[in-house]
């Protein structure tokens, strides 16, 4: 469609249920649940939308994006985010709403994005954490993986971390940060006694990259991998094979900053 009309639209939403981000036959997924709802919101199917981040299956989102091309502009920006929320399922929120000019593109656009993923280790969890919180039954190294971590900064040679890359996929990435800290962000009364949130910020990232990532970080601190092997395996040099893929429900997209131009 030849579009007039450009937004840029925030949402929120607790991945547990859902398939991921894109649209598949027969599953929900969000990107589903975001058109089939704008749909009855515009009262038209004349519209177009694309995501600025495929999540995984039962992945969240604090902070995600997506466009909305239109011929006809929103007449009550407000109103149309109140109408929006009204009528998406519980677990997805719009939370903001700004129209931009036809030369953004939500793909292209230079942005950084900020994942977090919430681990545990050591305990049973309550059921009731399982959206949101990964544990770990097994002791772990915490401090050993806080270098782990450290490790994955800075530019490397990430094709171990994608699962199934393509011939032309650029597997060499910039890590802008990469830490693992005590949980002090977000609580409840089932949450295990103590919790930690592994932080990182790229420009983007590869397919299944993070949790590739935190799998090596979870069997480091289980002592099944070393320091030595993840620095080898940053530049293609590992002798054992990445395979472990963390969890989905553990990881939040975190934050998406767009360039201002």
């Amino acid at each position: 469609m030849k579009a007039q009309h450009f937004y840029l639209i925030h949402i929120q939403y607790i991945g547990f249920r859902f398939h991921g981000w894109a649209k598949q036959p027969e599953v929900k997924t969000i990107h589903y649940m975001i058109d089939r709802t704008l749909a009855f919101v515009l009262g038209h199917r004349d519209f177009k939308t694309m995501g600025s981040s495929r999540t995984d299956s039962k992945v969240s989102a604090l902070d995600n994006a997506f466009e909305l091309f239109l011929h006809e502009p929103i007449q009550d920006e407000a109103d149309f985010l109140h109408r929006t929320n009204l009528n998406l399922p519980p677990d997805i929120k719009a939370i903001g709403i700004k129209k931009v000019d036809s030369s953004f593109n939500i793909i292209k656009s230079p942005r950084t994005k900020e994942y977090i993923y919430l681990f545990a280790f050591g305990e049973k969890p309550h059921p009731f954490s399982a959206p949101f919180i990964t544990t770990v039954p097994e002791e772990l190294n915490l401090e050993l993986m806080k270098e782990g971590a450290k490790l994955f900064e800075g530019i490397h040679e990430f094709k171990a971390y994608c699962k199934r890359p393509k011939e032309d996929t650029i597997t060499q990435r910039e890590i802008l940060f990469s830490r693992i800290e005590e949980n002090q962000e977000f609580s409840a009364n089932f949450f295990p006694t103590k919790s930690y949130i592994y932080r990182v910020k790229a420009v983007g990232f590869l397919r299944h990259q993070i949790r590739m990532m935190v799998g090596q970080l979870f069997l480091l601190g289980k002592g099944e991998t070393s320091l030595e092997e993840i620095s080898l395996s940053l530049k293609g040099k590992h002798t054992k094979e990445i395979f472990q893929v963390a969890p989905g429900s553990g990881l939040i997209l975190y934050k998406i900053d767009f360039e201002e131009k």
